[in-house]
C-alpha cells in the first residue's frame, strides 16, 4: 500500500474525514520525495484543482503533523517545509546570512540523540531538524 494510502488510513481511524482536498494535499506531500512549503503544496493543488485554498493546505498539513505523519521545520527567514516521515531522518544546515540550506541525509545523527535521550531522560523522535549558522561562502567573504 503507498504511504499516502496508509496515512490517509491512519486519519480515518482516528476519526478525521477524509475530503477530497486533504487527499490532494497528502497525496502531493507524500509522492513530493522532498520538503514542501504549503505554497508550494498549494500551487501544485491548483494545478489538479482550483476548490482548494492555502488554509486549507495548512490545516491539512499541521494535521499530519500532529499525528506524527509528516515533520514541520523551520528553515531560517520565516520559511517552513513540510516531509511525512518517508523521507527519512536527516539534518538541513540553515545559512543565517545567505539562507542556502545544505542536506546531510548520509550523517549518522543517532549518537547526538542518544546522548540527549540519555542525559535529559527525553524521549528523541526527529524526522529532520534544522541547524542555523554561517556557511563555509559566507564566512569566506567576510575574511
Amino acid at each position: 500500500m503507498p504511504h499516502c494510502h496508509t496515512y490517509l488510513k491512519k486519519l480515518r481511524d482516528l476519526g478525521y474525514r477524509i475530503t477530497p482536498q486533504r487527499e490532494m494535499v497528502i497525496h502531493i506531500i507524500a509522492h513530493s520525495g522532498r520538503h514542501m512549503s504549503a505554497e508550494e503544496v498549494t500551487e501544485e493543488a491548483k494545478k489538479r484543482s482550483e476548490a482548494i485554498n492555502v488554509a486549507t493546505v495548512y490545516r491539512t498539513l499541521d494535521l499530519l503533523v500532529e499525528n506524527g505523519l509528516a515533520s514541520k521545520l523551520d528553515l531560517g527567514d520565516g520559511k517552513t517545509a513540510y516531509a511525512t516521515g518517508e523521507h527519512g531522518p536527516h539534518i538541513h544546515l540553515v545559512c543565517r546570512q545567505c539562507g542556502c540550506v545544505t542536506e546531510i541525509s548520509d550523517g549518522d545523527i543517532s549518537v547526538p540523540l542518544r546522548d540527549i535521550e540519555e542525559k535529559y531522560s527525553f524521549d528523541c523522535h526527529p524526522y529532520h531538524f534544522s541547524i542555523h549558522g554561517i556557511c563555509r561562502n559566507c564566512r569566506e567573504r567576510t575574511n
